[in-house]
């Protein structure tokens, strides 16, 4: 296989983007790829990532007397190394992308941007649904765009103890991850979750809006079947143990939390925001509801809690979805094919 050099520009915080950002470029590594990183300092996955290769490390400010010194050092970096591509992680790692006719220099983007400003020296924008790439087109870009969707990562889980949790064993447990922002939804679940009797509710994650949510569901009467488990490391085992997985977004590129619990055989409810409504079907591999649709939702769990037929079904069909569409190997292999210069999607 081909060895190429592939520097990475990456500014991201914490979250599911940054752990397929991780586990790409182990996948990357694999594969017998050459790679470099410039990516924020104290990430927590900074360790996975500089087992990979040399990193840089710099918050790139806009008004910084570091982001000066940040933009020479990528010059000369690519001068002497000349990497064969250059890979934006979204809009803002895209500005410090340099005009260097000797790579293959491309954005990846796993959300809508609002403007092609930071994309003048891309060759090619990649988007990890098809809609990213049709909004581009809508703003104007004319150069050629790529949909190149994730993997879950690979894990193998380890259901946690619902003792652990203060959890009935006998209990319908209900699970969610990502961040507690409101195009999150999590304020819907809770209210979701309210009347479906004997459900518990897991919400694995952290953010601004832990004070509100926590209020809300003192309010609807179930603080005490809520459970805010924090940031871990590795959510799979908190969603390997229940019973249901929700995403109850308002606004959701793709949704890698659901394919993460698809892999961990569990049946999903979500809304029809832009990912989940590009790849799950209704009845087939998830249960479809419209965006702040809370009855809608209390009815799918319902119906997942009550006909375990209809459940088993629907992992079925998620486990048929991913083996179509999203394993590493294809996810991979479509990437190594746009660093070698095939724009054309497919």
């Amino acid at each position: 296989m081909r060895r190429r050099k592939i520097l990475h520009l990456h500014f991201g915080k914490e979250g599911g983007a940054e752990r397929f950002f991780v586990n790409l470029a182990q996948e990357f590594g694999k594969a017998g790829q050459e790679q470099r990183f410039i990516i924020r300092p104290g990430r927590t996955w900074e360790a996975p990532i500089r087992a990979l290769g040399p990193v840089i490390l710099n918050n790139f400010r806009r008004i910084s007397p570091l982001t000066l010194v940040l933009r020479w050092q990528v010059r000369r970096l690519v001068a002497e190394w000349q990497p064969d591509v250059i890979m934006a992680w979204m809009p803002r790692a895209a500005r410090l992308i340099p005009s260097h006719d000797g790579a293959v220099k491309l954005t990846r983007l796993g959300d809508f941007p609002k403007h092609l400003r930071h994309f003048a020296h891309c060759d090619v924008l990649v988007g990890n649904v098809p809609g990213i790439g049709r909004h581009c087109q809508n703003l104007g870009w004319t150069r050629p765009v790529r949909t190149i969707t994730n993997f879950p990562r690979e894990v193998e889980a380890v259901p946690v103890s619902r003792a652990e949790l203060d959890t009935p064993d006998d209990a319908f447990v209900v699970s969610s991850v990502g961040r507690f922002v409101p195009r999150k939804g999590f304020d819907v679940l809770l209210r979701a979750v309210a009347p479906v009797p004997n459900a518990y509710l897991w919400l694995v994650g952290e953010g601004k809006e832990m004070p509100a949510l926590k209020a809300l569901a003192s309010q609807l009467g179930i603080a005490e079947r809520v459970r805010f488990v924090g940031w871990k490391d590795e959510p799979g085992h908190y969603v390997a143990a229940s019973d249901a997985f929700v995403m109850a977004s308002r606004h959701e590129p793709l949704g890698n939390v659901a394919l993460e619990a698809w892999s961990m055989g569990v049946p999903v409810v979500s809304t029809r925001s832009e990912g989940p409504d590009w790849y799950m079907t209704d009845g087939v591999n998830g249960v479809m509801t419209a965006i702040d649709d809370v009855q809608a939702i209390t009815a799918g769990l319902l119906r997942i809690r009550d006909d375990r037929a209809f459940a088993q079904s629907l992992v079925a069909g998620a486990e048929a979805t991913l083996a179509a569409g999203f394993t590493k190997e294809r996810i991979v292999a479509q990437y190594l094919d746009l660093f070698d210069g095939n724009f054309r999607d497919g």
